[in-house]
């Protein structure tokens, strides 16, 4: 028998043997980063493909893009909003204090640390919401007027319609008082078209709260109370007055009142005041 190997015989070739056919870890990762390769080409070369694909490409990489922003973006959210109620909850306690608070008297009534405090204070400073006093206090800045002054004729056009309404069913001079400071301020004055005689009330007046239907009526709305309030010559010798607060609008203290020449019929004309506060406080809440 004639056992020399023929030219270019020997062993057959094994099934994955030689460079196209070799396997192993090696090939397996490069043909995993070739295919990798190939499904990015063709997603860049189709855009449509990017956009109604994009779950699969995500889940391709082992699901990153589904984890972007998820409880760490809801986390930094909840932050934003206690920081937000807690300035807004310092704005309005300074608004409160006519003298002002300390940073530490705003750390304790608000629950936090005096570094929290001024953290607070800092951005309220800058937008003009707050001002820091000679001795330190925190005190409302102009920025807070500027404010108020941009929200005056919105007041004054939900409140309007309800005035005109109280200002001929009472036949007297109807009027939208608002607190600023310790002061009553009419913002919105209406006057009766059929009377003789009325009085002239003035946009822009002002008089102590303690003072008058229109204050004294807001006193009551802070203790809860809607019912009507009376006054005579308390600003005005010879001025009768009917007032009730405006009660259930976030942010607003404010009464709607008549004053006339004569005595008024408090029952009736204070059924028609407090009817007109209702319809303001729904109008402006």
């Amino acid at each position: 028998m004639n056992t020399a190997a023929r030219p270019g015989s020997g062993p057959a070739p094994r099934a994955g043997d030689g460079p196209t056919g070799r396997q192993g870890p090696g090939a397996t990762a490069e043909a995993g980063r070739a295919d990798g390769v190939a499904r990015r080409i063709d997603i860049e070369a189709h855009p449509s493909r990017r956009a109604a694909g994009g779950s699969t490409e995500a889940a391709a990489h082992g699901g990153e893009v589904a984890g972007i922003g998820g409880a760490d973006g809801a986390g930094r959210a909840g932050e934003t909003a206690q920081t937000l109620d807690r300035g807004l909850r310092l704005l309005h306690l300074v608004a409160d204090e006519p003298g002002g608070l300390t940073v530490t008297e705003a750390a304790n009534r608000l629950g936090i640390g005096r570094a929290a405090v001024y953290r607070l204070a800092g951005p309220l400073t800058a937008h003009g919401m707050l001002r820091r006093d000679e001795s330190g206090r925190l005190r409302l800045g102009a920025g807070v007027l500027h404010l108020a002054r941009r929200a005056q004729p919105l007041l004054a056009e939900g409140a309007l319609p309800a005035l005109r309404r109280l200002a001929e069913q009472a036949g007297a001079t109807a009027h939208l008082t608002v607190v600023e400071g310790a002061e009553g301020v009419a913002l919105v004055v209406v006057e009766p078209t059929w009377t003789s005689f009325h009085v002239a009330y003035r946009t822009g007046a002002r008089h102590p709260l303690h003072r008058g239907a229109a204050g004294r009526a807001i006193l009551a709305g802070r203790e809860g109370s809607p019912d009507p309030v009376s006054s005579s010559g308390e600003l005005q010798a010879g001025a009768y007055g009917v007032a009730a607060p405006v009660l259930g609008v976030p942010g607003l203290e404010a009464s709607v009142g008549v004053v006339a020449l004569a005595p008024l019929d408090v029952e009736t004309v204070g059924a028609q005041v407090r009817v007109a506060a209702t319809d303001i406080a729904a109008a402006l809440g």
